[in-house]
């Protein structure tokens, strides 16, 4: 009776293990149908650690490589003039394209399971799933929501990202509203499920509105002459102005002032963390392209709006955000210039690129900065190159070599 004890015992204790080796294997090995892996597909490779991917666009096309190998895995011929939006699941990307926004899935993701994760890789996709627009414009994820703007029609569309991971089962579901008016313009779903979104028509815009999801008004403002694009300091959602900031904390909205009567703001960079918001800074009213060499920092908690001297211009792709909450922006100079925001000080200067000059068409490359993770990527149209700059020791680590002119910049942490 002892040795059949004993050997149910040993049996016992094999089959646990077995199932815990399938449960959290360490090595790289094809998804089995046992992997805790709810958002792959039956390719799916589980891997060691997060794969960071990074895609670009390029005249022509939208390509996706291996941020840490360069290799090129995803080549997509795609006309017209491409733009990247984050899809908000950390996986998928929005390309624009003609008639609406089309998911890219840069196939590298982990699943969080609180004290670990399981990283996952497949071949990248562009995928069937289009959200159509006239005109498509900015792509709002937050809130575990994303919220997709229709210039061309005032139409907004939201919904949940983590419906892409399964669009070979079905597309999400989809929530939309009509503006009174078409614009180009900016809408968010905030935690609550209200919306946020600017007002105007296409000759002006004045300002935000926020209402419920069935369309009841809860706040509103007028005061923002020309209002253009959102950033987040956790909850405090932030939007720019031709001379300063509104700020919008549940139903109450705030205005800060620029210290010019003519000080717009139309492109910022937020923190999850941070209550300190990024924001670029020009005074020009006439000029074709202002080149500006002073950045703001506003401080929601105080509704303060400080200025920042550079020493070099900047462009609307070169605002950024370091994971500790330091402000980042990529100077015409070749320099990524780094401040502190709880002093509004410059702090450091990292050599990255060669000297440069923001094209008067906006449609035309310029170096981008993109941060992924514990690295800045920054491009250099000029020279076919994407720089890897390492933001703790604050230095460019390796340079990616690529067969076109990069554009845009986007990716996934893996």
């Amino acid at each position: 009776m002892r040795i059949i004890l004993m050997l149910l015992k040993s049996s016992a204790l094999a089959l646990l293990s077995s199932l815990a080796l399938v449960g959290c294997g360490t090595e790289d090995s094809p998804s089995r149908s046992g992997d805790p892996n709810p958002s792959a597909d039956a390719s799916a490779t589980e891997v060691k650690a997060p794969r960071p991917r990074l895609a670009m666009t390029y005249d022509g096309g939208v390509a996706v490589l291996d941020a840490t190998t360069g290799e090129v895995l995803l080549d997509e011929q795609v006309d017209g003039f491409l733009r990247l939006n984050p899809a908000g699941d950390d996986r998928h990307l929005f390309v624009s394209v003609t008639g609406g926004l089309t998911a890219l899935d840069l196939g590298a993701w982990t699943d969080d399971h609180g004290d670990h994760g399981h990283s996952w890789t497949t071949e990248p996709r562009l995928t069937d799933f289009t959200i159509a627009a006239e005109e498509p414009g900015h792509v709002v994820p937050h809130h575990g929501r994303t919220t997709v703007f229709d210039d061309g029609t005032g139409t907004v569309t939201a919904f949940d990202p983590a419906g892409l991971s399964a669009l070979d089962e079905g597309e999400p579901d989809l929530d939309t509203w009509t503006l009174d008016e078409a614009h180009h313009g900016v809408a968010v779903q905030d935690g609550h499920g209200n919306l946020i979104h600017t007002v105007g028509n296409h000759d002006v815009r004045t300002g935000i509105r926020v209402q419920t999801a069935a369309g009841n008004e809860l706040a509103a403002s007028d005061d923002c002459p020309g209002v253009h694009g959102e950033a987040f300091a956790g909850d405090v959602a932030l939007f720019g102005c031709e001379d300063g900031v509104l700020l919008v904390d549940g139903r109450r909205i705030t205005k800060v002032d620029s210290p010019d009567a003519y000080g717009r703001i139309g492109n910022q960079a937020g923190h999850e963390t941070s209550p300190y918001v990024l924001g670029d800074y020009k005074v020009d009213r006439d000029a074709e392209l202002e080149r500006p060499t002073r950045v703001s920092v506003i401080d929601t908690r105080s509704a303060t709006l400080r200025l920042v001297d550079l020493p070099a211009s900047y462009s609307f792709r070169s605002l950024g955000r370091s994971p500790e909450g330091d402000a980042l922006v990529l100077g015409t100079d070749g320099n990524l210039h780094v401040i502190d925001p709880a002093t509004a000080e410059l702090t450091a200067s990292i050599p990255v690129t060669d000297t440069w000059r923001e094209a008067i068409d906006w449609h035309e490359p310029r170096p981008t900065l993109q941060v992924i993770g514990e690295f800045a990527y920054v491009t250099e149209p000029a020279a076919k190159q994407i720089h890897v700059v390492d933001l703790a020791d604050r230095e460019v680590v390796r340079s990616i070599e690529v067969a076109h002119a990069p554009n845009e910049l986007s990716g996934v942490s893996g």
